[in-house]
């Protein structure tokens, strides 16, 4: 990697006012300098996209496609690249960036296809004096903040619909993870994007990040991030109105009855759970277990955590690599403590693995008789931890799976009893309740309930996010 990577704003490449340093968790060694905005950069990339706004939404779909797919075809060309930027950035497993990767390369795919399905609609006049039709706009400049946990992904949930519906984007990546999303910049200029309609630089400090928000230009503010994180863009972003569509935190609970498919929920959670270092936002927070099976499926979880690889190395069929920085691994270690410290048994895990002397890494750990005092049970754990909670009154276990602000985005269901599945999925209070299984792709719809967010990531749901609806009514003379 170079030295210096630059940020791309207006079709050019440029130092920008500051710089970070980017640490691996893994190695905490230096990945790469990148330039930082500070106030006048965001001002340029603001302006930037306010420029392009008009020619961009004016471009017919065609050739937006062909820009989509042009930019496709340089990921795909590039795929080693970006796939080392990931590794080393996050100190993923090489076998985790493909998921990055093949998301953003599918993402332009999907939406450069789906925007062709967006068409006018014909509304009928009950009196038969006017014609009416429905047309669907542009929405404007797009503001993306992206969290560092999925660096390509999340920037593929943004940068395709946006393209496909003509709305210039700034994307402002995590300055924990902003090699791989510069890496596209240099993409969007070697293939020539018109200027504008792509905008990508993170920032070193709240000001220049919050100025992006505070602008009147941009007219949607998008994030992958926590709930606090939202709360406090929408806030910054009151100076006018503007559209908000964002997946934020969740406390995922997972239902596992007396007649589940054991192996198959321990696959799923520990799988889950332990890749990306538990560093998902829907992945399992809370097992509850019926008291009946509590024993046999505890002991197969522990024994999935017990074999996890850990560690980082590009050669190695490793699960779990490390947390993205010391404080995170500080937060985690506390939480694991704290229900230790509150009666809750450490059954794996719990602190760093032998023999990775450095590097942010955690055991993949399993607590048991985790109880509803403890902080583990209450917040977002965001690392390789399964909490494991044994029930016997299946009457308030729905109450119990809803209860707390930060649910609302991901839940799972194991059981054999169909109706008993549909009972729970209709009663949990989650924008995806998975049963018997886990599905995730670009053609889903991904998105929470109450302060788990608002609109959707993925599926052709994502394109409203970025379009408008406008009513073209005629009178008939």
């Amino acid at each position: 990697m170079k030295d210096l990577k630059r940020m791309y704003i207006g079709g050019t490449l440029v130092e920008g006012e500051g710089t970070v340093e980017v640490i691996s968790p893994a190695t905490e060694e230096r990945v790469a300098t990148v330039a930082a905005a500070g106030m006048g950069d965001v001002e340029a990339a603001l302006q930037a996209a306010r420029a392009a706004a008009p020619g961009w939404a004016a471009t017919p779909v065609a050739e937006r496609q062909r820009w989509m797919l042009k930019l496709r075809d340089a990921v795909v060309a590039n795929e080693e690249m970006l796939r080392d930027c990931i590794h080393r950035e996050m100190g993923k497993p090489w076998g985790g960036t493909r998921e990055d990767f093949d998301l953003l390369e599918r993402s332009l795919k999907f939406y450069a296809e789906e925007i062709q399905r967006v068409h006018d609609e014909t509304l009928r006049d009950l009196d038969g004096t006017h014609e009416h039709r429905i047309v669907y706009e542009p929405v404007g400049v797009v503001v993306a903040y992206l969290a560092w946990n999925f660096p390509l992904l999340n920037l593929a949930y943004k940068i395709a619909p946006a393209m496909a519906a003509g709305c210039p984007i700034i994307i402002r990546p995590s300055a924990a993870t902003p090699v791989s999303a510069y890496a596209v910049g240099e993409l969007c200029h070697e293939i020539g994007l018109p200027a504008g309609v792509v905008n990508i630089l993170t920032t070193d400090g709240y000001a220049p990040s919050d100025a992006l928000a505070a602008s009147t230009i941009p007219n949607l503010i998008t994030l992958i991030g926590s709930t606090n994180t939202g709360k406090h863009l929408m806030k910054v972003g009151a100076t006018s109105i503007k559209k908000y569509s964002m997946e934020l935190g969740g406390n995922a609970p997972v239902l596992v009855f007396d007649d589940a498919d054991l192996d198959l929920a321990a696959d799923i959670v520990t799988t889950v759970k332990f890749n990306n270092a538990g560093q998902i936002c829907v992945t399992p927070n809370r097992v509850f277990v019926e008291r009946g099976v509590y024993d046999r499926f505890r002991d197969k979880v522990v024994a999935r955590a017990r074999a996890a690889k850990v560690g980082f190395d590009r050669d190695a069929d490793i699960l779990t690599g490390p947390m993205i920085d010391g404080r995170a691994w500080a937060r985690v270690k506390g939480l694991i403590d704290d229900a230790v410290e509150k009666g809750a048994s450490l059954l794996a895990g719990g602190d760093r693995p032998e023999g990775l002397e450095r590097g942010h890494f955690l055991a993949p750990t399993v607590l048991g008789e985790v109880t509803r005092d403890m902080r583990i049970y209450q917040d977002e754990i965001f690392g390789p931890v399964v909490s494991l909670i044994p029930f016997d009154d299946r009457g308030t276990l729905l109450d119990l799976a809803n209860e707390g602000e930060e649910g609302g985005l991901a839940s799972y269901v194991f059981t054999a009893n169909l109706a008993l599945a549909e009972e729970m999925a209709r009663g949990l209070r989650y924008g995806e309740v998975q049963v018997n299984g886990v599905k995730y792709d670009i053609y889903l719809p991904h998105g929470g309930i109450g302060q788990s967010g608002i609109g959707h990531d993925c599926s052709r749901l994502a394109l409203n996010d970025y379009l408008v609806v406008k009513r073209i009514s005629r009178g008939l003379n």
